[in-house]
Protein backbone atom coordinates (compact mmCIF):
# COMPACT_ATOMS: atom_id res chain seq x y z
CA UNK A 1 0.00 0.00 0.00
CA UNK A 2 1.10 3.66 -0.51
CA UNK A 3 0.10 6.94 0.73
CA UNK A 4 -1.28 9.84 -0.90
CA UNK A 5 -0.13 13.41 0.07
CA UNK A 6 -3.60 13.75 2.15
CA UNK A 7 -2.17 10.58 4.28
CA UNK A 8 -5.41 8.61 2.87
CA UNK A 9 -3.74 4.54 2.04
CA UNK A 10 -3.98 3.60 -1.52
CA UNK A 11 -3.25 1.08 -3.28
CA UNK A 12 -0.72 -0.01 -6.03
CA UNK A 13 -2.51 -1.80 -8.99
CA UNK A 14 -5.29 -1.31 -11.50
CA UNK A 15 -9.06 0.26 -10.62
CA UNK A 16 -12.00 -1.77 -9.42
CA UNK A 17 -13.17 -2.06 -13.07
CA UNK A 18 -12.50 -1.80 -16.82
CA UNK A 19 -15.64 -0.60 -17.58
CA UNK A 20 -15.26 1.80 -20.89
CA UNK A 21 -18.16 3.56 -21.93
CA UNK A 22 -19.33 3.03 -25.83
CA UNK A 23 -19.17 5.43 -28.45
CA UNK A 24 -22.68 6.12 -28.75
CA UNK A 25 -22.73 7.14 -24.46
CA UNK A 26 -19.87 9.14 -25.11
CA UNK A 27 -21.95 10.78 -27.80
CA UNK A 28 -25.21 10.98 -26.24
CA UNK A 29 -23.33 12.65 -22.78
CA UNK A 30 -21.89 15.29 -24.95
CA UNK A 31 -24.54 15.83 -26.87
CA UNK A 32 -26.74 16.58 -23.82
CA UNK A 33 -24.23 18.96 -22.01
CA UNK A 34 -24.23 21.22 -25.22
CA UNK A 35 -27.85 20.85 -26.04
CA UNK A 36 -28.17 22.38 -22.45
CA UNK A 37 -26.00 25.22 -22.51
CA UNK A 38 -27.16 26.19 -26.04
CA UNK A 39 -30.70 26.43 -24.59
CA UNK A 40 -29.57 28.99 -22.01
CA UNK A 41 -28.04 30.87 -24.87
CA UNK A 42 -31.37 30.75 -27.11
CA UNK A 43 -33.61 31.40 -24.28
CA UNK A 44 -31.54 34.38 -23.42
CA UNK A 45 -32.01 35.68 -27.05
CA UNK A 46 -35.52 34.98 -26.38
CA UNK A 47 -35.46 37.14 -23.35
CA UNK A 48 -33.37 40.02 -24.64
CA UNK A 49 -35.26 40.46 -27.91
CA UNK A 50 -38.52 40.36 -25.89
CA UNK A 51 -39.42 37.70 -27.71
CA UNK A 52 -41.04 35.49 -24.75
CA UNK A 53 -44.70 35.77 -25.95
CA UNK A 54 -43.42 35.87 -29.67
CA UNK A 55 -45.63 32.11 -29.25
CA UNK A 56 -48.35 33.18 -27.64
CA UNK A 57 -49.44 29.39 -26.94
CA UNK A 58 -48.18 26.43 -25.37
CA UNK A 59 -47.36 23.33 -26.66
CA UNK A 60 -48.77 25.15 -29.92
CA UNK A 61 -47.18 28.47 -31.15
CA UNK A 62 -49.99 29.75 -31.87
CA UNK A 63 -53.77 28.73 -31.38
CA UNK A 64 -54.40 26.06 -34.48
CA UNK A 65 -50.82 25.74 -35.44
CA UNK A 66 -47.72 24.18 -34.17
CA UNK A 67 -45.29 26.54 -36.51
CA UNK A 68 -45.46 30.43 -36.09
CA UNK A 69 -48.11 31.37 -38.98
CA UNK A 70 -47.53 34.53 -41.20
CA UNK A 71 -49.37 37.12 -38.93
CA UNK A 72 -47.03 36.38 -36.67
CA UNK A 73 -43.31 38.74 -35.83
CA UNK A 74 -39.98 37.73 -35.98
CA UNK A 75 -40.18 37.15 -32.42
CA UNK A 76 -42.22 34.00 -33.04
CA UNK A 77 -38.82 32.99 -35.12
CA UNK A 78 -36.92 33.34 -32.07
CA UNK A 79 -39.21 31.82 -29.41
CA UNK A 80 -40.41 28.82 -31.53
CA UNK A 81 -36.17 28.67 -32.02
CA UNK A 82 -35.86 28.15 -28.67
CA UNK A 83 -38.65 25.73 -28.56
CA UNK A 84 -36.99 23.31 -31.32
CA UNK A 85 -34.21 22.67 -29.08
CA UNK A 86 -36.41 21.37 -26.46
CA UNK A 87 -36.78 18.00 -28.94
CA UNK A 88 -33.31 17.10 -29.33
CA UNK A 89 -32.06 17.57 -25.93
CA UNK A 90 -35.28 15.17 -24.81
CA UNK A 91 -34.14 12.62 -27.11
CA UNK A 92 -30.66 12.59 -25.96
CA UNK A 93 -32.30 13.11 -22.42
CA UNK A 94 -33.61 9.68 -23.14
CA UNK A 95 -30.89 8.05 -25.42
CA UNK A 96 -28.02 8.89 -22.27
CA UNK A 97 -30.62 7.17 -19.75
CA UNK A 98 -31.06 4.18 -21.89
CA UNK A 99 -27.31 3.38 -22.73
CA UNK A 100 -26.59 4.20 -19.12
CA UNK A 101 -29.16 1.96 -17.59
CA UNK A 102 -27.88 -0.64 -19.77
CA UNK A 103 -24.23 -0.62 -18.18
CA UNK A 104 -26.26 0.22 -14.53
CA UNK A 105 -24.73 -3.15 -13.01
CA UNK A 106 -21.32 -1.28 -13.36
CA UNK A 107 -22.11 2.33 -13.39
CA UNK A 108 -24.95 2.70 -11.17
CA UNK A 109 -23.77 6.29 -10.79
CA UNK A 110 -24.15 7.08 -14.20
CA UNK A 111 -27.68 5.82 -14.59
CA UNK A 112 -28.81 7.88 -11.72
CA UNK A 113 -27.59 10.38 -13.22
CA UNK A 114 -28.58 10.14 -16.32
CA UNK A 115 -32.23 9.64 -14.40
CA UNK A 116 -31.90 13.18 -12.68
CA UNK A 117 -30.96 15.06 -15.99
CA UNK A 118 -33.89 13.19 -17.55
CA UNK A 119 -36.38 14.09 -14.97
CA UNK A 120 -35.42 17.71 -14.56
CA UNK A 121 -35.28 18.11 -18.75
CA UNK A 122 -38.99 16.69 -18.79
CA UNK A 123 -39.53 19.50 -15.68
CA UNK A 124 -38.18 22.59 -17.85
CA UNK A 125 -40.35 21.71 -20.76
CA UNK A 126 -43.42 21.65 -18.82
CA UNK A 127 -41.90 24.68 -16.71
CA UNK A 128 -41.47 26.22 -19.84
CA UNK A 129 -45.39 26.49 -21.16
CA UNK A 130 -46.45 27.65 -17.63
CA UNK A 131 -44.27 30.19 -18.08
CA UNK A 132 -45.95 31.07 -21.31
CA UNK A 133 -49.61 30.47 -19.84
CA UNK A 134 -48.55 32.98 -16.93
CA UNK A 135 -47.46 35.62 -19.15
CA UNK A 136 -43.61 35.55 -18.51
CA UNK A 137 -43.81 35.54 -14.20
CA UNK A 138 -40.53 36.63 -13.13
CA UNK A 139 -39.97 34.00 -10.48
CA UNK A 140 -41.03 30.97 -13.03
CA UNK A 141 -37.98 32.73 -15.40
CA UNK A 142 -35.45 32.70 -12.77
CA UNK A 143 -36.47 29.05 -11.71
CA UNK A 144 -36.69 28.29 -15.38
CA UNK A 145 -32.77 29.21 -15.52
CA UNK A 146 -31.54 28.19 -12.55
CA UNK A 147 -32.54 24.39 -13.49
CA UNK A 148 -30.92 24.79 -16.93
CA UNK A 149 -27.86 25.52 -14.96
CA UNK A 150 -28.37 22.53 -12.88
CA UNK A 151 -28.47 20.44 -15.83
CA UNK A 152 -25.49 21.86 -17.55
CA UNK A 153 -23.35 21.11 -14.40
CA UNK A 154 -24.83 17.59 -13.74
CA UNK A 155 -24.44 17.00 -17.43
CA UNK A 156 -20.41 18.11 -17.10
CA UNK A 157 -20.69 15.42 -13.93
CA UNK A 158 -21.65 12.68 -16.07
CA UNK A 159 -19.33 13.41 -18.71
CA UNK A 160 -16.33 13.53 -15.93
CA UNK A 161 -17.94 10.70 -13.96
CA UNK A 162 -18.46 8.39 -17.13
CA UNK A 163 -14.38 8.47 -17.80
CA UNK A 164 -13.89 7.21 -14.84
CA UNK A 165 -13.57 4.11 -13.27
CA UNK A 166 -16.27 3.60 -11.12
CA UNK A 167 -16.47 2.04 -6.95
CA UNK A 168 -15.56 4.21 -3.80
CA UNK A 169 -13.35 7.30 -4.42
CA UNK A 170 -10.93 8.81 -2.05
CA UNK A 171 -9.67 12.53 -1.27
CA UNK A 172 -6.47 13.19 -3.04
CA UNK A 173 -6.00 16.74 -1.71
CA UNK A 174 -5.58 18.08 1.63
CA UNK A 175 -8.41 18.56 3.91
CA UNK A 176 -8.28 22.69 3.94
CA UNK A 177 -8.11 22.86 0.81
CA UNK A 178 -11.27 20.48 -0.05
CA UNK A 179 -12.92 23.24 2.20
CA UNK A 180 -11.90 25.99 0.37
CA UNK A 181 -13.24 24.78 -2.65
CA UNK A 182 -16.45 24.15 -1.35
CA UNK A 183 -16.85 27.33 0.23
CA UNK A 184 -15.82 28.85 -2.89
CA UNK A 185 -18.44 26.88 -4.19
CA UNK A 186 -21.01 28.47 -2.12
CA UNK A 187 -19.27 31.98 -3.22
CA UNK A 188 -20.09 31.29 -6.96
CA UNK A 189 -23.52 29.63 -6.42
CA UNK A 190 -24.87 32.84 -4.37
CA UNK A 191 -22.87 34.77 -7.27
CA UNK A 192 -25.44 33.06 -9.30
CA UNK A 193 -28.64 33.19 -7.54
CA UNK A 194 -28.32 37.33 -6.75
CA UNK A 195 -27.68 37.93 -10.59
CA UNK A 196 -30.68 36.06 -11.44
CA UNK A 197 -32.56 38.62 -9.32
CA UNK A 198 -30.59 40.96 -10.48
CA UNK A 199 -31.63 40.48 -14.09
CA UNK A 200 -34.96 39.68 -13.08
CA UNK A 201 -35.03 43.46 -12.06
CA UNK A 202 -33.66 44.50 -14.94
CA UNK A 203 -34.96 45.99 -18.16
CA UNK A 204 -35.32 42.93 -20.24
CA UNK A 205 -38.42 41.00 -19.13
CA UNK A 206 -38.67 38.95 -22.60
CA UNK A 207 -41.92 41.04 -23.85
CA UNK A 208 -42.18 44.59 -24.32
CA UNK A 209 -45.27 44.61 -22.42
CA UNK A 210 -44.03 42.72 -18.94
CA UNK A 211 -42.60 45.37 -16.56
CA UNK A 212 -40.33 44.42 -13.26
CA UNK A 213 -40.74 46.40 -10.22
CA UNK A 214 -40.04 46.13 -6.48
CA UNK A 215 -36.20 45.60 -6.48
CA UNK A 216 -33.73 48.14 -6.94
CA UNK A 217 -31.72 46.94 -10.44
CA UNK A 218 -28.41 49.20 -8.95
CA UNK A 219 -28.75 47.95 -6.14
CA UNK A 220 -28.32 44.15 -6.82
CA UNK A 221 -25.65 44.73 -9.18
CA UNK A 222 -23.47 45.81 -6.42
CA UNK A 223 -24.79 43.05 -3.98
CA UNK A 224 -24.28 40.45 -7.11
CA UNK A 225 -20.80 41.69 -7.34
CA UNK A 226 -20.02 40.75 -3.86
CA UNK A 227 -19.71 37.12 -4.19
CA UNK A 228 -18.39 37.31 -7.42
CA UNK A 229 -15.11 38.84 -6.06
CA UNK A 230 -15.33 36.58 -3.14
CA UNK A 231 -14.96 33.75 -5.62
CA UNK A 232 -12.38 35.12 -7.96
CA UNK A 233 -10.33 35.83 -4.85
CA UNK A 234 -10.33 32.06 -3.33
CA UNK A 235 -9.82 30.16 -7.08
CA UNK A 236 -6.85 32.05 -7.07
CA UNK A 237 -5.83 31.00 -3.81
CA UNK A 238 -6.86 27.42 -4.76
CA UNK A 239 -4.81 27.79 -8.04
CA UNK A 240 -1.81 28.80 -6.32
CA UNK A 241 -2.15 26.33 -3.87
CA UNK A 242 -2.99 23.54 -6.63
CA UNK A 243 0.46 24.78 -8.32
CA UNK A 244 2.37 23.99 -5.24
CA UNK A 245 1.74 21.32 -3.93
CA UNK A 246 0.81 19.37 -8.05
CA UNK A 247 -2.77 18.91 -6.91
CA UNK A 248 -5.04 16.99 -9.05
CA UNK A 249 -7.79 19.93 -9.87
CA UNK A 250 -4.86 22.09 -11.17
CA UNK A 251 -5.89 21.82 -14.77
CA UNK A 252 -9.75 22.99 -13.92
CA UNK A 253 -8.86 25.68 -11.88
CA UNK A 254 -7.22 27.22 -14.70
CA UNK A 255 -9.86 26.87 -16.48
CA UNK A 256 -12.43 28.09 -14.07
CA UNK A 257 -10.13 30.71 -13.30
CA UNK A 258 -9.66 31.56 -17.13
CA UNK A 259 -13.85 32.09 -17.47
CA UNK A 260 -14.27 33.75 -14.15
CA UNK A 261 -12.00 36.46 -15.56
CA UNK A 262 -14.07 36.82 -18.93
CA UNK A 263 -17.33 36.59 -16.53
CA UNK A 264 -15.96 39.15 -14.32
CA UNK A 265 -14.87 41.35 -17.02
CA UNK A 266 -18.14 41.12 -19.35
CA UNK A 267 -20.24 41.57 -15.99
CA UNK A 268 -18.50 45.07 -15.59
CA UNK A 269 -18.70 45.62 -19.19
CA UNK A 270 -22.35 45.48 -18.94
CA UNK A 271 -22.97 47.28 -16.05
CA UNK A 272 -21.32 50.26 -16.92
CA UNK A 273 -23.14 50.29 -20.48
CA UNK A 274 -26.56 50.32 -19.69
CA UNK A 275 -27.01 46.47 -19.64
CA UNK A 276 -26.33 45.99 -23.75
CA UNK A 277 -28.32 42.71 -25.08
CA UNK A 278 -25.75 40.94 -26.32
CA UNK A 279 -23.48 41.40 -23.50
CA UNK A 280 -26.24 40.05 -21.03
CA UNK A 281 -26.52 37.02 -23.05
CA UNK A 282 -22.86 35.97 -23.09
CA UNK A 283 -22.83 36.58 -19.42
CA UNK A 284 -25.38 34.54 -19.15
CA UNK A 285 -23.87 31.48 -21.02
CA UNK A 286 -20.79 32.22 -18.98
CA UNK A 287 -22.40 31.75 -15.83
CA UNK A 288 -23.23 28.11 -16.87
CA UNK A 289 -19.54 27.26 -18.32
CA UNK A 290 -18.30 28.74 -14.73
CA UNK A 291 -20.54 26.53 -13.18
CA UNK A 292 -19.51 22.93 -15.29
CA UNK A 293 -15.65 24.18 -14.31
CA UNK A 294 -16.73 24.21 -11.03
CA UNK A 295 -18.37 21.28 -10.41
CA UNK A 296 -15.93 19.49 -12.23
CA UNK A 297 -12.78 21.17 -10.23
CA UNK A 298 -15.06 19.43 -7.07
CA UNK A 299 -14.74 16.53 -8.66
CA UNK A 300 -11.36 16.24 -8.74
CA UNK A 301 -11.04 16.30 -5.13
CA UNK A 302 -11.25 12.99 -5.62
CA UNK A 303 -10.59 9.62 -7.57
CA UNK A 304 -11.48 6.10 -7.70
CA UNK A 305 -10.03 3.89 -5.09
CA UNK A 306 -7.77 1.28 -6.35
CA UNK A 307 -8.08 -2.47 -5.26
CA UNK A 308 -5.43 -5.92 -5.42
Amino acid sequence: MSRTSTGTATAKSTPTSSFVPSRWLRFSAWASFVLNTLIIATGGAVRLTGSGLGCPDWPLCAPGSLVPTDELSYHSLIEFGNRTISGPLLVFAILTLVLSWKVRGQRRDLSVLALIVFGLVALQAFVGGVIVWMHLNANLVAFHYVVSLGLVCLTAAFIARMNEAPGARERVVPKPFAIVTHVTTLAMALTVLVGVLTTASGPHSGDSTIQRDGIDAVLMSHIHSWPGYTALALTVVLLVWAVVQKLRPLPWLVALLAVLVVQILVGVYQARNGLPPLAVGVHMVLASLTAAAMTIAVLRLKRPVAQD
